[in-house]
């Protein structure tokens, strides 16, 4: 495939391209451009130059043409999906499923698009008005990871049009295809050339220079703590505004009072899905130590019926990404055991027909974590859960807080007084009580401390690209 830009396909201007590996073979299936400046430059200025035009589109056209983007991700599903359950290696109900709840949040955007309004003051004098209204930021760009490279598009592309921006957006090295085809898709859709350009390449060379561009007003980047505080401080040379979603090492606290079989199945689901590739999942949990022994029973035996699935079978879990993702399970199953923890479930490698060509590894509960291990203070990105006993509840908040990190924070407890305290004391930007769901369309998604800048979803997402702009009036007032 080629990149996608000002409505087109166009290669490299060096014509060079990379590979796309199918997680579950390791077999190269296509390739992508390997993107430089040059490549930078001209999708940058198809944006620019649409920037001009679509920012002026009416509100309610917008919204008209980002509603049938919605619906053409919808009756493309599957095919969207294909692609990404290849690129990726996640079982293909899932990966359709993306493609579905993506495209209800671009539904989301374009409702919040409709509630968008300038004010005026009231208080002015005659012949005198104050209006404060809001001016698009201007060409944005998406960097964008790989674990959910459709939805995290979508939470920066959805909020960026609707408000009058245009996009140029890179995708991860690994997962590019699904990206590239959405593209395609917009744009026969509706969505006028250079408003959603997609290039390729790798981080450190075509990123490098969409950041240090001085078109583009805005990064909005979902990935690593380290390329997001490096991302940061080259945007500091343009004075470009920053959306920052980034790592996470999210605790769960379950209380002596919890309903261990839905603290459990919570965590099960939520702890493990996508084979543990995304930021806000449980990494870690502290349990009191009259129910730690019942928790960890109940929890191996869930989590122990999660099923890998082999290169073109099926099952609940894929493959780790590549083996760079893979080799920090391996190394915090290794660090823990090493340092004395229980390994209860998991902890190697799958091997076997179907499994050896991939990076496959199992679910895994490191019971006994202490904090000198990696498992309860780094963020893992694998299938591979730390648990740790504690013997109150303040000493689980005190560890859930003594991190780094502050994306997500999990409460378990019948004692809604003691739930609330807990939830309120977990620095975190967004905190469950008794259940894991999935978080909404409807409400500010991010983190504090190192884990991020900004917020996305809902109107929250909106208002990050939009800039405030007050204009003082001054008329005559007819005798």
């Amino acid at each position: 495939m080629d990149m996608f830009i000002d409505g087109g396909w166009h290669p490299s201007v060096s014509g060079d391209t990379q590979p796309v590996t199918e997680p579950a073979t390791g077999t190269v299936f296509d390739t992508v451009p390997q993107g430089t400046a040059a490549d930078a430059d001209i999708a940058i200025r198809a944006a620019a130059r649409a920037f001009d035009l679509w920012r002026h589109v009416p509100m309610a056209e917008r919204v008209r043409i980002q509603k049938a983007c919605a619906q053409a991700m919808r009756d493309n599903a599957d095919r969207i999906g294909a692609a990404l359950h290849r690129e990726l290696g996640r079982p293909l109900p899932a990966a359709v499923a993306e493609i579905t709840r993506s495209a209800d949040l671009l539904d989301v955007y374009a409702e919040e698009g409709l509630r968008l309004q300038a004010t005026m003051a009231l208080s002015a004098g005659p012949g005198e008005k104050t209006v404060v209204t809001r001016d698009p930021v201007g060409v944005v760009v998406a960097i964008t990871p790989f674990n959910y490279p459709v939805t995290l598009l979508m939470f920066k592309l959805g909020a960026a049009l609707i408000a009058g921006c245009t996009v140029v957006a890179k995708p991860a090295e690994d997962t590019p295809t699904s990206t590239l085809l959405l593209a395609e898709l917009f744009h026969e859709a509706g969505l006028p050339a250079g408003c959603f350009n997609v290039v390729t390449g790798r981080g450190r060379g075509i990123g490098s220079a969409m950041i240090e561009h001085p078109i583009p007003r805005k990064i909005a980047f979902t990935g690593g703590t380290a390329a997001g505080k490096a991302i940061a401080a080259a945007a500091t040379g343009t004075m470009k505004r920053v959306t920052l979603e980034l790592g996470g090492q999210s605790a769960a606290i379950v209380c002596d009072d919890a309903d261990l079989d839905r603290a459990t199945t919570a965590i099960a689901r939520h702890g493990f899905a996508n084979s543990g590739q995304f930021c806000y999942r449980v990494n870690r949990v502290y349990v009191a130590r009259p129910v730690y022994a019942a928790f960890l029973d109940m929890l191996v035996a869930k989590a122990g019926k999660l099923t890998l699935a082999p290169a073109g079978g099926t099952g609940d879990l894929g493959p780790l990404v590549n083996e760079k993702i893979y080799a920090n399970s391996e190394l915090h199953v290794a660090d823990a055991r090493a340092k004395g923890a229980r390994v209860v479930l998991g902890g190697d490698r799958q091997r076997g027909a179907g499994f050896d060509a991939g990076f496959y590894f199992p679910p895994t509960i490191i019971a006994d974590a202490t904090h000198d291990m990696l498992i309860l203070t780094e963020e893992t990105f694998g299938p591979v859960l730390g648990v740790c006993p504690v013997d109150n509840p303040a000493e689980a908040l005190r560890h859930a807080n003594d991190s780094r990190y502050g994306l997500a924070g999990f409460v378990f407890t019948r004692d809604l007084a003691r739930g609330l305290t807990l939830c309120e004391g977990l620095e975190a930007g967004s905190v469950w009580l008794n259940d894991i769901h999935r978080s909404s369309h409807y409400v500010p998604f991010g983190g504090i401390k190192e884990s991020g800048l900004g917020r996305e979803k809902g109107r929250y997402g909106v208002e990050a690209y939009l800039e405030y702009k007050t204009m003082y009036l001054s008329y005559e007032v007819p005798a």
